[in-house]
């Protein structure tokens, strides 16, 4: 994987650039679609090509182990070939889902013992079995096994917690360089930085996966409901510490403000399950504001949901029809309000490169968040 700054922002740390994969290039700043079991719940590849232009999606450990197994995924030749996508995949390692089974899960040092919840059987995942299945999964980018600290957090569980994460990662590193990639292209490995709010245990751990010496690195432990002027501040001191010269990933963010934030301060790489998510239960994201199409205000308006969305879908249906979509229960409404949300939040940060290239987006996010928070 290479990595390649084309532009910076005038007033701000936001960067343009380019991640070459094996799979295809992504440029950045990038929001990667979350396909959590293999698939972007309700949208066929085709439509995330096509239609989202989605660049890479993320898939997860934790679900893909469970489900289909790992073995049924090598015997396709990896996720790629099993789901029918060709453009470059990241996968989580399964910490932040360990992470919110606490009541069915023990952490030791050895690694993770937990309960599926699917059947209630009982798993084990350690830094080097994790790295041996995500090799199996075959993405592009695969993720250092971690603990995600809640919040609120103690400090002293927030600072043990970080050394058995400091711990997780140089047996990930170390598993990871011994093993080769299986179906012949390259892979390349993320640390993950955590610390909770604290800003010392925060900077302790970005000195320390800065020191590992990664092709990229990612935050993590952010956006699990720290108010957003701490999730600000975390951000900006990990940003000031990781090498500029590598993509900077901020796992979880987040909503449309949170991402032009995050992106002025420095981060290449985003992830979210807010627009499908949301997008399920009728809220629908645009660049004037946020609408519940559930409301019963949108009943008689015939005007397109959003004539400037890039989804085609939501150019040529009403926001009265698909709010009839919703009222009676039909799939199609998940689908198309599942279709515009990502389209949106690929567009945002398509136009946030734009005005990186042109030196204007501190300027542009101060106008355009304003806007973004809307309720219509």
């Amino acid at each position: 994987m290479k990595f390649k700054i084309e532009a910076k922002d005038t007033f701000s740390k936001a960067r343009a650039g380019v991640i070459a994969t094996d799979h295809g290039e992504i440029q950045t700043p990038i929001f990667m679609p979350v396909g959590t079991l293999g698939t972007v719940k309700g949208v066929h590849q085709k439509e995330l090509k096509e239609e989202i232009s989605a660049q890479i999606i993320l898939g997860n450990t934790y679900h893909l182990y469970l489900r289909p197994g790992i073995d049924i995924i090598e015997k396709a030749g990896g996720l790629h070939k099993f789901i029918g996508w060709d453009r470059p995949m990241l996968t989580d390692s399964g910490g932040y889902q360990v992470y919110s089974l606490s009541s069915q899960r023990k952490l030791k040092e050895e690694g993770a013992y937990f309960k599926s919840h699917i059947d209630g059987s009982t798993h084990f995942f350690s830094p080097e079995n994790v790295m041996d299945i995500q090799r199996v999964i075959g993405a592009d980018i695969i993720m250092a096994f971690d603990e995600c600290t809640p919040y609120p957090c103690e400090y002293k569980y927030a600072k043990r917690s970080l050394g058995m994460t400091h711990r997780w990662l140089d047996r990930c590193i170390s598993s990871f360089e011994a093993s080769e990639p299986k179906y012949g292209y390259e892979q390349t490995f993320s640390p993950i930085v955590q610390g909770s709010v604290y800003p010392d245990l925060r900077k302790q751990s970005a000195e320390y996966v800065a020191e590992k010496n990664q092709k990229m690195n990612a935050i993590g432990g952010l956006s699990v409901g720290e108010p957003h002027e701490d999730m600000y501040a975390m951000t900006d001191l990990c940003c000031s510490i990781l090498p500029e010269d590598k993509p900077r990933y901020l796992m979880g963010v987040g909503l449309p403000e949170n991402i032009l934030e995050c992106i002025s301060l420095g981060i290449d790489m985003f992830d979210c399950v807010l627009p499908s998510r949301n997008a399920r239960h009728g809220t629908i994201y645009t660049m004037d504001g946020v609408m519940n199409l559930k409301n019963a205000k949108w009943k008689e308006d015939f005007s397109m949901l959003d004539v400037n969305s890039k989804s085609y879908t939501s150019r040529i249906h009403t926001k009265s029809y698909i709010r009839h979509l919703f009222q009676v229960k039909e799939l199609l409404a998940m689908q198309i309000a599942t279709l515009h949300n990502l389209a949106f939040y690929i567009e945002l940060v398509e136009v946030s490169r734009e005005k990186i290239k042109e030196g204007t987006f501190a300027e542009w996010k101060t106008a355009i968040i304003p806007r973004l928070r809307n309720k219509l």
